[in-house]
């Protein structure tokens, strides 16, 4: 299992460097929020997710897809929590930095999918 763990963990941030630095050169402007704070979050929530998926499945089995729901629930409520201010209090944001935010949150979604999915489906 540690190997998994650490294994999982290095892939997620092999996608955050990745990620952000092809989405920070692409966008190659400054925008209104920082793209940074937003991959780290991203990133550090779905390593958090995956942690509490892995014990979970060791211990309740049955109930890991929920908590997974559950948990994605809080990730998004905790993003509009800490980034409220930085984001949501701007009355209108361009096109580019939509979709600079909109980015992270579906890369780590379809890496946790997949990587969530790989873990039940081993059993």
């Amino acid at each position: 299992m540690p190997k998994r763990i650490l294994t999982t963990v290095a892939i997620i941030v092999a996608i955050f460097f990745i990620s952000y630095g092809l989405n920070n050169y692409v966008v190659g402007q400054a925008l209104p929020f920082s793209l940074l704070s937003v991959y780290l979050f991203h990133a550090i929530a779905t390593i958090i997710i995956y942690l509490i998926v892995e014990t979970l499945n060791e211990k309740l089995p049955n109930q890991v897809g929920y908590a997974y729901l559950m948990l994605i629930c809080f990730k998004i409520g905790a993003f509009v929590l800490i980034f409220q201010k930085s984001i949501f209090s701007l009355e209108t944001l361009e096109m580019t930095s939509r979709i600079s935010l909109v980015i992270p949150l579906f890369v780590f979604l379809i890496t946790e999918g997949v990587i969530i999915g790989k873990l039940l489906s081993r059993k």
